[in-house]
């Protein structure tokens, strides 16, 4: 048997996730705030025998751009209109296998929180869980936490380090046959196997112990996007998927090759990390017609939603800041890396400049299921990425065509599962059948 792809969702809680304007698409179902169109997803997405899916999200409304939210959410930007801790109990509900994602900041939620919030969601999901982590890295979300601006990276991420120390504590405080449920004895559990945690660090302390038992997979599967030096060695040390977003297989294939690098010098086998780029697909039963597709969502593009939703990802106001230079600001903290990093790599594989690239939205992979399945090989026999990330441009109609029409070519070419082999999501991750 050979080597498959891992394939994993990337969902917003919102009517439109990273292609800009795809909200007006004819076909593009707006019942953001109906339990039924997430329940159906997920149902959608494990019929396509998908990993897992993974809310993205924002503590707020992106201002960056002309220093007003106008143009981003007023233009339909992707945003977290719903929390997605509210949605995954829905989807976990209505589904047995597919893994379920949720992005969290350890630097503005509680390590005891998180380690509750996650707890309690891997045990009614039986193990399916996983934590998206993320340090923050924009003011705008700060300033709704009551904090005036943000603590430089290396700082936020030895606070997420503490974090997931504390929280892994939390989540072992129960020993595995901790609950004994005797009605006759009247043991409902056994105090001597639920510990105190007692963790202090510099940045975050909790005695414990957790309130929630242990869960299937006990610690939840850690998903992240560290691009940038301190981001890599944090992936190293605690990813189990990482998400990614090169601008070219060569950009991928460095990344990859670094990550597993790193992860080696730390004692950890490479093969526990998954490597995801992320791929935005327009499937067609011709060629022609996927084209003809992709151009249609191309004409609906917002110029000004583009640029908006540029200054988001770079953390940096694009109607001003024209140059990579010119992102960094002094006394500046804020930025995402692994946003600048793809759209430097664009400019240069395209010989555009900077100022065109943010200008430009997401490249659409448009074709037959071959010409998709083609491109995922590549990478994938290259070992530029362990499967893929896939973002839909239209609900629910980008991943029903997924599942008809790109996964049986995968299939078909040995490259992607028949059947979940795996109870757990970290179990499925680390064998994709």
């Amino acid at each position: 048997m050979g080597r498959k792809m891992n394939l994993v969702a990337y969902l917003m809680a919102g009517p439109a996730a990273s292609y800009p304007s795809s909200w007006r698409h004819p076909s593009a179902r707006l019942d953001v705030f109906e339990p039924e169109r997430w329940e159906k997803l997920a149902q959608v997405m494990e019929e396509a025998m998908f990993d897992a899916c993974f809310f993205a999200d924002s503590l707020g409304l992106p201002d960056l751009y002309k220093g007003s939210h106008a143009d981003f959410i007023g233009r339909g930007g992707q945003s977290g209109l719903l929390d997605p801790m509210v949605l995954l109990p829905l989807m976990a509900r209505a589904t047995r296998h597919l893994g379920l994602g949720i992005t969290l900041s350890t630097s503005f939620v509680p390590a005891y929180s998180i380690a509750r919030y996650l707890g309690s969601l891997d045990i009614i999901s039986k193990g399916r869980v996983a934590w998206n982590v993320v340090t923050t890295g924009r003011d705008f979300e700060a300033l709704n936490y009551g904090s005036v601006g943000l603590p430089p990276k290396e700082q936020r991420y030895d606070m997420a380090d503490e974090v997931m120390e504390a929280c892994d504590r939390l989540w072992t405080s129960w020993e595995a046959d901790a609950l004994l449920l005797d009605r006759e004895a009247g043991a409902f559990a056994d105090p001597a196997k639920i510990h105190y945690t007692n963790y202090e660090g510099r940045y975050v302390n909790t005695r414990g112990p957790a309130c929630t038992p242990r869960s299937p997979q006990v610690r939840p599967t850690i998903m992240q996007a560290g691009s940038s030096p301190r981001g890599r060695a944090f992936a190293a040390r605690w990813a189990e998927a990482l998400f990614c977003t090169p601008g070219t297989k060569a950009d991928a294939l460095e990344y990859r090759t670094d990550i597993r690098a790193r992860m080696v010098a730390l004692g950890r086998d490479p093969e526990e990390c998954k490597v995801l780029p992320s791929v935005t697909v327009v499937l067609g039963e011709t060629e022609s017609i996927a084209r003809e597709k992709a151009a249609y969502l191309e004409s609906l593009v917002d110029p000004e939603l583009v640029v908006a939703a540029s200054s988001w990802s770079v953390v940096a106001d694009l109607n001003t800041a024209m140059t990579p230079e010119a992102l960094d600001r002094p006394g500046s903290n804020q930025g995402v890396q692994g946003h600048r990093d793809r759209m430097l790599q664009v400019a240069r594989d395209k010989g555009i400049s900077f100022a065109e690239a943010v200008r430009r939205p997401r490249a659409l992979l448009a074709g037959t299921p071959a010409m998709v399945a083609d491109h995922m090989q590549d990478w994938f026999e290259a070992e530029a990425c362990d499967g893929f990330i896939l973002p839909p441009t239209i609900f629910p109609t980008t991943f029903e065509e997924i599942g008809r029409l790109l996964v049986p070519e995968l299939q078909r070419r040995g490259l992607f599962r028949t059947a979940y082999a795996g109870a757990t999501l970290r179990e499925n991750l680390r064998n994709p059948g």
